[in-house]
């Protein structure tokens, strides 16, 4: 089966979709499939992988990432036969569109991740660009869609309260499971915060909570690990003078070894966030064998099951609550929790059988046959 992929960007530092979609479509190769990954050239790549095929970037805003170059050449492969299948990821951008039109104009199956973009949070938020792209491009091209793929429950029900009814494949996202150095004994424990500084993360939560907590857990400190998004980072660190925060530590991006090293040393990772489509920093940190606070913005109800860590309502109040039982936990504690994570991880998101599972989805969209049990119709 020959297979193109489309995702609007990735760079040699992949984080979120830049590393889940590459690492699926290795995955995909591996179980036989022809396939190219379509992109944006917004950060070239030293080493870029031998299946990605990159465009420039022309007129219009920079943001919409315009390239008339991608969609003649999906179109030019659609029509000489090349592809069987499209595949888009993310929403918002033209080359979220053009697998839509090129898919409607050739016929050809049209696979969508909407990779968190058609949560309520996102769907309310949004430039005035964004409101005129919905009605006059993003809508229009979804309705080519053959089927939907969400990584969650959660994301299945956001496309069905948009009033999409095509099947969906709900297929989690992968993590590599690496070999990872004991953790390091401190007289100072770490709750580790990892990921964008950006509105939807929950900071705004995350900073009251440590108020309310940080006389009364002196051996813990608060890490802050990430780059900032949008200029969140500054009024993140506002209201740190503000509230006179101590044992706080913004440490700015992390990337490949640094950053897994930061996941294992931490004793505990919190995610506070309003709005997730799945939130792959709490697979690498589970991964990492470190347990994790994660709130209902995100679809982590495993944890509780899995006994690796807490899911909670969103809110500083519960936050604060969950906080004051999980930093109250020894460190064997916590270390058993993190194991009990890794070994989840190691059971049911390894890339192989996410890779078999969007195959065998893409086999049923192609060619019918045997539906897979990841597909919800109804």
């Amino acid at each position: 089966m020959r297979v193109i992929n489309v995702v609007p960007s990735i760079s040699e530092e992949a984080t979120g979709p830049a590393y889940s979609v590459v690492r699926l479509c290795e995955s995909l190769i591996l179980e036989g499939l022809e396939l190219t990954l379509a992109t944006l050239d917004l950060s070239p790549m030293v080493s870029p992988p031998s299946f990605l095929q990159t465009f420039p970037v022309k007129w219009g805003p920079r943001r919409l990432g315009n390239s008339p170059a991608m969609h003649r050449w999906l179109s030019s492969q659609a029509s000489a036969g090349k592809c069987d299948i499209l595949h888009n990821h993310s929403l918002w951008m033209m080359p979220n569109v053009y697998p839509g039109q090129v898919s409607r104009r050739h016929g050809l199956p049209l696979v969508v991740s909407p990779r968190g973009t058609m949560s309520a949070w996102a769907m309310r938020g949004g430039s005035s660009i964004k409101k005129l792209f919905w009605p006059l491009l993003q809508r229009p091209a979804l309705a080519a869609t053959t089927c939907f793929h969400a990584t969650a429950e959660s994301e299945y029900e956001d496309i069905r309260r948009l009033g999409y009814r095509q099947p969906v494949a709900i297929i989690p996202n992968g993590i590599d499971i690496l070999d990872l150095p004991a953790k390091q004994c401190s007289a100072s424990r770490t709750l580790l915060f990892l990921g964008r500084v950006h509105s939807k993360k929950g900071l705004d939560m995350l900073l009251p909570a440590w108020s309310a907590l940080q006389s009364r857990f002196p051996d813990w400190r608060l890490q802050i690990v990430g780059p900032d998004n949008g200029g969140h980072l500054a009024q993140m660190q506002r209201l740190s003078s503000e509230l006179h925060l101590q044992r706080i530590e913004f440490s700015g991006a992390l990337f490949g070894e640094k950053k897994h090293l930061a996941y294992r040393q931490a004793d505990l990772f919190v995610l506070p966030t309003y709005s997730e489509n799945f939130g792959m920093s709490v697979a690498e940190a589970l991964a990492a064998g470190t347990p994790a606070i994660v709130t209902k913005g995100a679809p982590w109800e495993g944890l509780k099951k899995n006994g690796a860590g807490w899911w909670i309502d969103i809110g500083v109040d519960s936050l604060i609550a969950c906080l004051e039982d999980a930093l109250s936990h020894s460190p064997d504690q916590l270390n058993e929790m993190g194991q009990r994570g890794r070994n989840w991880m190691d059971a049911d998101y390894s890339w192989k059988q996410i890779g078999q599972q969007m195959a065998e989805s893409y086999q049923w969209v192609v060619y019918g046959g045997h539906k897979p049990d990841c597909i919800i119709e109804e």
